[in-house]
């Protein structure tokens, strides 16, 4: 294990081009939580380039060299003996274990409670962080996102492998339960579901027990993968899906929906932007906070969204909403109601608002 670490320790580091994240690094120590391929490697090595290159020690612990036991025993004192100030535990597994440094960062798909760590959750881009990818922004851009979703390889991937790429990806981090219910979850996105909905429609295509496929959904939820959002004032009942991220869809299954998918891609915006949502009945999005509605209408124009505010008034009422955003594509405007602000706003221009 020590030439290992010696040539680990030697190994220069490189990335392509970086493009900046709103989530950054200082010199402290942290947890950096995100699902596979969201981007944490890079930000990490993003960072390292900027220490002078004997201070730290970059270690990938799926690295198949390593040797579990012997590792443990030689870690601390490597780290020592070459004054090692910053150590990266890409792929972290809580086998492996924490030594003494000046700051150290692992990354891992899962949260281990390890109190002095700052953890830090690295989502796939939000909009924002995909123009940056982009070599202009014109109205092409929110195509392009819809096309490739929110995770940063997918520009370096041919349009006729994305699909294939993402599958494979999924495939090799995820178990074949947790694949199963992804794939389901696809068709139900932005849909009310519970784990036993899941698995009375899994169990007729594979043998599963139920424990089995609670622990699994329970993970793939606390990883990131999916997202559940509760229903106002209602914890209990069931909760709306949503997907990691919108080029799932495309990847894993032929059903076509643009609304869900529309609405999907708002969802992940406001959590993104540590926005608290709930749904309701006839309401996508209510956050109690700014006490506002938002409704996922990509083609709507005023005399639907009329429609729209009538059918919904009793809730408008009751939470004494005081401003109502329907999400679109391309519309804008905005009409008169005694109790709400009501405006259309294309989604470009809400994502890279305030």
């Amino acid at each position: 294990m020590e030439i290992l670490l010696e040539e680990l320790y030697k190994t220069d580091i490189h990335i392509d081009k970086f493009h900046f994240r709103k989530l950054f690094l200082e010199d402290l120590s942290y947890q950096i939580n995100g699902i596979s391929q969201s981007g944490k490697t890079k930000l990490v090595k993003n960072y390292l380039l900027g220490l002078k290159k004997s201070s730290y020690l970059y270690i990938d612990c799926s690295d198949l060299r390593i040797d579990i036991d012997e590792f443990n025993n030689m870690l601390q004192n490597f780290c020592s003996n070459n004054k090692i100030e910053t150590l990266v535990l890409d792929n972290y597994i809580q086998t492996i274990k924490i030594v003494n440094v000046p700051q150290l960062i692992i990354c891992c798909e899962v949260n281990y409670k390890i109190e002095f760590l700052n953890t830090l959750r690295l989502y796939p881009l939000d909009y924002e962080e995909f123009l940056a990818y982009e070599h202009k922004y014109d109205s092409s851009s929110l195509n392009h996102f819809f096309q490739l979703g929110g995770f940063p390889y997918m520009h370096k991937i041919n349009s006729d492998e994305r699909v294939i790429y993402l599958q494979k990806t999924l495939k090799y981090t995820l178990s074949e339960i947790e694949l199963d219910i992804i794939i389901f979850c696809t068709k139900m996105m932005a849909q009310k579901i519970s784990p036993y909905s899941i698995y009375e429609r899994l169990k007729h295509t594979r043998k599963i027990s139920k424990d089995k496929l609670y622990k699994s959904f329970d993970a793939l939820s606390e990883k990131g993968y999916i997202h559940q959002l509760q229903k106002t004032n209602h914890p209990k009942a069931i909760r709306k899906i949503y997907l990691c991220d919108i080029s799932l869809k495309a990847a894993l299954s032929i059903d076509k929906h643009f609304g869900r998918l529309f609405e999907n891609m708002i969802y992940l915006e406001l959590l993104k932007s540590g926005r608290e949502p709930f749904y309701d009945d006839g309401i996508d999005f209510y956050l109690p906070f700014s006490e506002e509605v938002i409704l996922g209408m990509p083609f709507a124009d005023e005399r639907v969204l009329f429609k729209k505010i009538e059918s919904i008034e009793a809730f408008l009422f009751t939470y004494q909403i005081k401003k109502i955003t329907a999400i679109t594509m391309s519309k804008e405007g905005s009409i008169s109601h005694p109790l709400s602000q009501v405006e259309m706003i294309p989604f470009d221009i809400w994502a890279l608002g305030d």
